[in-house]
């Protein structure tokens, strides 16, 4: 299959990629590299180009016959987005929104959109299943949802089979260490963590220490971005032309903050100094997937379960590549 991979280059597209030319499939990464990097994908797969720039997404679409489409290329800083919404609405929405209207103008049928849990807002049951009211609580998840609006919408006009997948906690790095995670500025707690580790930072802050959970610390489910890599693949291959379906892609297994500094220490074997703050606004205290929907549907499952084997290849990733790439 031709595919064409938005945003291919950062994080979860650098390891999908691999994946989808392992199974022969012909890739072609667009990217503006103004989050991800040159050195994540194979250089021969890699267009510079921007979602803004209509008459170049169809040239591509067009001369490399593209049959389907895996969009991952979003601005994803939830503090960001409060503060410049803007940003949000025209990279999110409005260029997602230029993207999928070229699909439609190409007849492309098949789309997987890099979605997140953040469409759910404050849980109102545990775990999050995919029925669960999506009543977002900042602009990023508002500007995610919309996008998934919009291909429910299209999907019922026009035939195009998508898949939305709502991610929880990227974490985690490749076994063979080529791939790992690398942000400006990182957000992401356990490449903080690890940062310590290193002598890079001097503490890691803790938001809130009352929450109603075991130790007090807000409980996430980190799921490997491997698995998430394959979980893109999985569901590309089952898409049909016409009907779209939304996946939470979690572990279903949540760990505290406190467990994530363990953990490390652990695995590190360094100690973690920490700073206890007041909670931050708009966290919820347990934030799990309830994945049994993505399971049974695509057969996908966690080949990484526990927070300790995620670590552990972030641990390696970051002390080989402590600058990143």
């Amino acid at each position: 299959m031709r595919i064409l991979v938005t945003g291919g280059a950062g994080y979860i597209g650098g390891f999908t990629v691999p994946r989808l030319l392992a199974k022969g499939h012909a890739v072609t990464v667009f990217d503006n590299l103004s989050a991800g990097h040159r050195a994540a994908v194979p250089p021969d797969c890699l267009v510079v180009g921007d979602l803004r720039d209509a008459d170049q997404l169809d040239h591509h679409l067009v001369s490399r016959r593209i049959e389907a489409v895996i969009h991952f290329a979003a601005s994803a800083y939830v503090g960001e987005s409060v503060t410049n919404p803007a940003k949000y609405y025209a990279n999110n929405l409005r260029n997602s929104m230029n993207l999928l209207e070229r699909v439609r103008r190409q007849n492309i049928q098949r789309f997987v959109f890099s979605s997140t849990c953040a469409t759910y807002g404050n849980p109102e049951k545990l775990p999050l299943t995919e029925d669960h009211p999506q009543r977002p609580v900042n602009p990023y998840g508002n500007t995610k949802l919309a996008f998934e609006y919009m291909l429910r919408d299209y999907s019922a006009a026009y035939g195009i089979g998508f898949a939305a997948l709502r991610y929880f906690n990227a974490a985690g790095a490749s076994v063979d260490g080529a791939h790992g995670e690398q942000h400006d500025p990182e957000t992401h707690l356990i490449p903080l963590v690890l940062q310590v580790a290193l002598g890079q930072r001097s503490h890691i802050d803790i938001f809130g220490t009352d929450y109603d959970t075991p130790d007090g610390t807000c409980v996430r489910d980190y799921v490997h971005v491997e698995d998430l890599a394959e979980a893109h693949l999985l569901a590309l291959e089952k898409l049909t032309p016409g009907v779209g379906a939304a996946f939470n892609i979690g572990t279903g297994t949540g760990n505290s903050v406190r467990e994530v500094v363990r953990v490390c220490e652990e695995v590190t074997g360094k100690p973690i100094a920490v700073k206890e703050g007041p909670r931050r606004a708009g966290d919820p205290p347990v934030l799990v997937a309830g994945s049994e929907k993505v399971r049974a549907a695509l057969g996908w499952s966690p080949k990484f379960p526990d927070l300790r084997s995620i670590i552990e290849t972030a641990w390696d990733w970051h002390r080989t590549h402590p600058t990143g790439y």
